[in-house]
């Protein structure tokens, strides 16, 4: 199957996957963290690339990002792979590649999911069963978003700063929703959505963006249906039911 093209939509943020080969490790020690993560910043200020919220996992690396250009992203990633992948190898004694094919990402609703998104990102060491709570894993950014902690990685975007006017306030209420039950269906709709470089939102959201040159969503299965049938639909993907 030939591979969708990358969406770009002005302001609106994207999440990114970039997985190790073959589900590897990408960092064996801090050093590795430490290296990946100024090679980051380095390239996301370089290349235009706000980012709201991170991850760094032991074989794979979450990003939720507002690239300014369409060329952005896809500039800051290639930076940072060449880098930090002659860096790993020259470590590790070894050669050849480290990642599993190109990176994916998905663009974000952001009035749906961009909260839901960061919350995602962040609890991740708590679903792989590294840590009880996503404060106690220091490689992401749950200690900026949620206790104030300086980051040089971390942007906040405008509706994170919209949880409150005082940052003690956005805080606090940020720190809030990881107090609330993750919803089964809205996990499955982020992983799907990256996974397959769909659009993750609403319907509205996914028919505007289809504007910017392709399809956002799965191709719906069965033969067309006459006109009268079609009026009497009703959308029910359980993939984007709201969460």
């Amino acid at each position: 199957m030939a591979r969708l093209p990358r969406f770009f939509v002005p302001d609106t943020p994207q999440h990114v996957i970039q997985r190790g080969n073959d589900r590897q490790p990408i960092f064996r020690t801090t050093a590795d963290l430490a290296f990946f993560k100024d090679c980051l910043a380095f390239a996301a200020r370089r290349h235009g690339v706000a980012i709201h919220a991170y991850v760094l996992m032991t074989n794979h690396v979450h990003l939720l990002a507002t690239p300014e250009a369409d060329t952005s992203l896809p500039r800051a990633m290639q930076s940072v792979g060449r880098v930090y992948v002659r860096y790993f190898n020259a470590m590790q004694g070894r050669s050849g590649t480290l990642w599993e094919g190109r990176y994916k990402a998905t663009i974000v609703d952001s009035d749906r999911y961009l909260l839901a998104c960061m919350r995602y990102i962040e609890l991740n060491p708590v679903r792989a069963g590294l840590v009880e709570h996503p404060e106690r894993y220091p490689w992401s950014s749950h200690w900026a978003n949620a206790f104030g902690v300086s980051d040089p990685l971390v942007s906040a975007h405008s509706l994170y700063r919209a949880l409150g006017t005082a940052p003690a306030t956005r805080r606090a209420a940020y720190l809030a929703l990881f107090g609330q039950p993750v919803a089964e269906d809205e996990t499955h709709a982020i992983r799907d959505a990256t996974q397959n470089a769909w659009a993750l939102g609403s319907a509205e959201f996914r028919r505007n963006v289809e504007r910017f040159g392709r399809r956002a969503e799965r191709a719906s299965l069965g033969r067309p249906m006459k006109s009268g049938a079609a009026a009497e639909k009703v959308e029910s993907d359980p993939t984007f039911r709201s969460g």
